[in-house]
């Protein structure tokens, strides 16, 4: 799977594949072979951080 490397459609892909396909950030980024803390800090850049309650970035 080819993941978005600019981080605004990064964050949209990454949204949208936790709201649809997968129950966390642990196992989007297993299935998608997705180093999470580099994951984590794209993400940060531009101030979004996962919340586990709704799993999403916000």
């Amino acid at each position: 799977m080819n993941i978005p490397k600019d981080p605004v459609m990064l964050l949209s892909f990454i949204n949208t594949q936790l709201r649809d396909n997968y129950s966390d950030i642990d196992e989007l980024c297993a299935s998608l072979d997705i180093n999470k803390n580099e994951l984590m800090a794209k993400l940060a850049a531009i101030d979004y951080r996962y919340d586990e309650i709704s799993r999403q970035f916000k």
